[in-house]
């Protein structure tokens, strides 16, 4: 099982990897938005904002988000370690409901792009 400071790094890595990108992808990355990561297996929220082609974590906090953030990723700690190094396809992991993305449509079509 993925440790929290494992998770925290894993969030930082896809954040280094986004602010790396280019084209559709640095443009899908340009997006203004709240966002939550919910652990389900720790029990723990990653809170902060994707902006500026990156994502700010400015939180860790103990359960289900507080609020509704514009961007909620829910998932296995290990399921996120996994998606960020490679070793583990986002459309079928999310297809088989171990990652849950919930965004506006819009946002959707946007993010989509990154994964």
């Amino acid at each position: 099982m993925a440790t929290i400071e494992e998770c925290r790094d894993a969030l930082e890595k896809l954040s280094d990897n986004m602010r790396g990108a280019e084209g559709d992808v640095r443009a899908a990355a340009e997006l203004d938005r709240s966002v939550s990561c919910h652990i389900t297996d720790l029990d723990v929220t990653f809170v902060g904002r994707m902006t500026d082609g990156r994502i700010v974590v400015d939180e860790t906090l103990p359960g289900p988000p507080p609020k509704k953030a514009q961007i909620r990723l829910t998932m296995a700690g290990d399921d996120l370690v996994a998606l960020v190094d490679g070793e583990l396809n986002f459309a079928k992991a999310w297809g088989s409901g171990r990652v849950r993305l919930e965004a506006s449509l819009l946002d959707l079509f946007r993010l989509r792009k990154l994964l």
